[in-house]
């Protein structure tokens, strides 16, 4: 139980956004994918989800993992257009409209509550992502259900100390979420697997360098150096502890870095590839297209309808 309180107490999280949705049109979106930690809470209504589309009951909240694919399928009235997930998000107004939480209590059509987080250890690994976990239902857990309401509340106002309540809120959600998993026994080998990385303080430091040259020289050559072994087995000793190999956990944060700058920059699309370590803009474009399934430019526009909404 020690180990698992070292996790919690290592994991920092941030609230970024939460809403109530009705649903406008049924829809079936083939490859979902969001770049945050999800939880949909369905209030009345079908949500699907999966190859084998595993129903999500209302009350029930689905977990969805930063940047894991899934299909999903909101909506219980009419025929459900079947769409990509870029499709989605370019017209999301078009199937899901936002509303106030008073209105889900007297709506008799399909609402639900959609909240998303950050959740990263030492402020660099992102947490659940990196456990390897899929999409999964949270049954029967009228704690997490609350706080998600709780949340949905809160950020409709604006009070003083707004901002606050909000981030505790998300370490009390990300708590429970962790609680929920622990206590039913969920993804076992997946946490003892890959949650190896608090055992060794020298891959800590290879995080925090990661994080601090992501836009610069990444090579093995540079990697094994700051964590004092050889090129020839760097590799295999991230792996070890991961499950990925470094190049690919730096693609990964690169484009994390590249995410948080299309939200909070107007750099270009090319000073933000540079930015976070692609020389060749068009390289930086194909392979974030390839990691997130949409355009640079797309994700731009779709973080300030996000804003704007919200």
């Amino acid at each position: 139980m020690e180990y698992y309180n070292k996790v919690i107490e290592s994991v920092g999280v941030r609230f970024l956004k939460g809403n109530n949705y009705k649903v406008e049109k049924p829809v079936s979106i083939s490859d979902y994918q969001d770049t945050d930690n999800a939880l949909i809470l369905l209030h009345r209504g079908s949500l699907k989800f999966g190859e084998e589309q595993e129903v999500v009951n209302e009350g029930e909240i689905l977990f969805l993992p930063s940047g894991r694919k899934t299909n999903l399928a909101f909506g219980s009235v009419g025929k459900k257009s079947e769409i990509s997930n870029e499709s989605f998000l370019d017209n999301k107004r078009k199937y899901l409209q936002t509303i106030s939480f008073k209105e889900i209590k007297s709506l008799d059509e399909d609402c639900l509550s959609i909240v998303n987080f950050e959740a990263k250890v030492f402020d660099v690994v992102n947490f659940f992502n990196s456990l390897g976990i899929p999409p999964f239902v949270i049954r029967f857990n009228d704690r997490i259900a609350t706080i998600i309401e709780d949340m949905v509340k809160e950020n409709e106002n604006q009070t003083p100390g707004k901002e606050r309540v909000m981030k505790i809120h998300t370490e009390l959600l990300v708590i429970e979420v962790v609680r929920h998993v622990l206590k039913n026994r969920l993804f076992m080998e997946e946490l003892s697997t890959n949650s190896t990385y608090f055992k060794d303080p020298r891959l800590i430091d290879l995080f925090n360098y990661i994080k601090k040259n992501i836009g610069g020289d990444l090579s093995n050559k540079v990697l094994a150096k700051v964590a004092n072994v050889s090129e020839d087995y760097v590799g295999q000793y991230f792996k070890m502890l991961t499950g990925i190999n470094p190049q690919d956990y730096i693609e990964y944060q690169r484009m994390e870095a590249a995410v948080e700058l299309l939200r909070t920059s107007k750099k270009s699309i090319r000073d933000i590839g540079k930015e976070v370590g692609y020389k060749d803009t068009a390289y930086f474009c194909r392979r974030f297209k390839m990691m997130y399934g949409l355009p640079a430019g797309k994700m731009r526009r779709r973080e300030s309808l996000i804003n704007v909404q919200g």
